[in-house]
């Protein structure tokens, strides 16, 4: 499996604890859920183009 780039992120309290709900709910981790939450942003914002490779977004762009 590909190593993931990893971030800081802060995000306020009580938002936390609504993904931390809301993964428990989908039986995910609060890491994966935010993961998912932003794939589907980004894919229906039509920026999303996932691909069948690992390759880096620069890597594949033209």
């Amino acid at each position: 499996m590909p190593e993931k780039k990893r971030f800081l992120l802060r995000i306020d309290d009580e938002l936390y604890v609504v993904l931390e709900k809301w993964a428990a709910d989908e039986l995910r981790s609060v890491n994966a859920q935010i993961e998912y939450l932003l794939q589907e942003a980004a894919r229906r914002a039509g920026r999303w183009r996932p691909s069948t490779s690992h390759d880096s977004p620069a890597e594949t762009e033209p």
